[in-house]
């Protein structure tokens, strides 16, 4: 007999992390990570690390130390209140797309993305149920100089969305140019006591960090904004080809960073994040829609609960290029990880085609639909009195049907309806519209009838004249 043995249990078990910890604790002590930045290496000695040129070798009892004042949750303010998010509690935040220097739609195919296309996708995704932070890199508005394109990043979500807003931290300049603009939404000039502002600082496998980044990490933590710190390794080329050792790897190089946010400002709000997968290693690509990378997703929030931490990993992520069934089936399959792995912080949960290369208005549709689906059946069965309706299935009998009970008219309302999907039955003459074809109308009739959220009088102006000093 054929048996199918599904796994109903977490990834790892109590050994499997008691020996990734320990691991990780070795090599942070032993061979430690390279950090380019010598402010940070004296500080990193200053507090029991030993150095050696760029090695910073960093002891147990620092990294225990600095995990205990790393907050397990935290908010993110909003510029309108409402719209407050809670990281670490017990729900995921999701975040659209990040990184994608393309935009495509089926009307103008690939192309570079524009400043206009970072304003749509900012309104879609403020008009979506699903996504709760606007901002960061949804895609590259190329047609910006670079020398303001971050901060004009920050400018176009908050123009178009009254959610907390993601930032873009290339380096210790222009992430103090982001924390700024996001203190001014709410109506400070540099605010230091609450987090208005999240951004992602990765590090540099395998166990490095790139200068720019550790400049941007401490601009954040210095003003008490938080960070997500992850590691994007790819199994076989920047990491150990086992999934156990590329998560270890990954440990040791996130935990790096976290300790580092702690020793500049104790109780800076750090996420322990990830984005590792395995690698194509026929053609030496990244693979983010390969199956491995769910369980990479279930072990990353295991690992953070492991140290009480808030977690980031997953999105609505495929290899696929098209918005095709393998994309639907790899985002599903990430997305869905995602949520009941306990991750706490969701980035890439909407809109990104070929592994973060390009941000699809027809995708961005589609993953909204996926959403909805996993929010549906996140929210369970409820059973009471009324649900069970053991007086109604007494009263129709057998053989009669339900249709015209009252019970059901007070019900029907009760079940999801799809945006996208369609349910009619099949006509031989009638031409059907591929689910990418009304994933193209339902975008351009959301951005047609979208009212952006208004800023506050002269906050936008103020905003604007920061930029053009820059």
């Amino acid at each position: 007999m054929i048996e199918q043995n599904y796994r109903t249990d977490k990834m790892l078990n109590e050994e499997d992390l008691k020996q990734i910890h320990e691991s990780s604790m070795d090599i942070l002590e032993n061979t430690g990570v390279e950090v380019p930045n010598e402010k940070i290496r004296d500080l990193f000695k200053e507090n029991g690390a030993e150095v050696d040129g760029d090695r910073v070798c960093i002891p147990e009892t620092l990294v225990e130390e600095s995990i205990e004042k790393a907050p397990s949750e935290f908010t993110i303010y909003a510029r309108n209140s409402d719209k407050n998010v809670d990281v670490g509690k017990d729900h995921a935040v999701l975040a659209p797309g990040y990184g994608p220097p393309y935009a495509t739609d089926i009307d103008e195919g690939r192309r570079e993305g524009t400043f206009e296309d970072y304003k749509n996708f900012a309104k879609l995704a403020s008009w979506s149920d699903h996504i709760d932070v606007v901002g960061g890199i949804m895609v590259e508005p190329k047609d910006i100089p670079e020398k303001i394109r971050p901060q004009k990043m920050v400018l176009g979500a908050a123009e178009h969305s009254d959610q907390p807003v993601f930032g873009t931290p290339l380096n210790k300049e222009k992430a103090f140019d982001c924390i700024k603009l996001a203190s001014m939404l709410h109506g400070k000039d540099l605010i230091d006591d609450k987090s208005v502002l999240i951004t992602l600082v990765n590090t540099t496998s395998p166990l490095g960090w790139d200068k720019n980044a550790l400049d941007a990490l401490m601009e954040h933590a210095k003003y008490n904004q938080a960070v997500v710190i992850a590691s994007l390794i790819m199994s076989g080329l920047t990491g150990p080809m086992t999934i156990a050792g590329t998560l270890t790897l990954q440990n040791v190089e996130v935990l790096s960073g976290i300790v580092l946010t702690q020793l500049i400002n104790p109780g800076t709000p750090a996420v322990y994040g990830s984005a590792s997968t395995i690698a194509d290693m026929k053609k030496g690509n990244l693979t983010v829609g390969a199956p491995e990378y769910a369980k990479f997703i279930g072990a990353t929030a295991q690992i953070a609960d492991y140290y009480d931490l808030p977690s980031r990993a997953g999105g609505t992520i495929t290899d696929s290029l098209l918005g095709d069934a393998q994309a639907g089936y790899e985002s599903m399959m990430s997305s869905i990880s995602s949520v009941y792995s306990g991750i706490d912080f969701v980035l890439h949960s909407i809109g990104l085609l070929e592994n973060y290369m390009a941000m699809s208005y027809e995708k961005f549709m589609i993953d909204n639909e996926i959403l909805g689906f996993i929010k549906n059946y996140q929210e369970g069965i409820e059973v009471n009195e009324d649900t069970i309706a053991k007086e109604v299935i007494s009263d129709i009998g057998p053989g009669d049907n339900y249709m015209r009970h009252s019970h059901t008219m007070e019900h029907m309302q009760d079940f999801r309806k799809p945006e996208l999907s369609i349910r009619e039955s099949y006509e031989p003459d009638k031409e059907v519209p591929s689910t990418v074809e009304r994933a193209n109308e339902k975008w351009k009739k959301v951005l047609s009838e979208y009212d952006s959220p208004k800023l506050e009088e002269g906050i936008k102006e103020k905003m604007e004249d920061y930029i053009n000093d820059i």
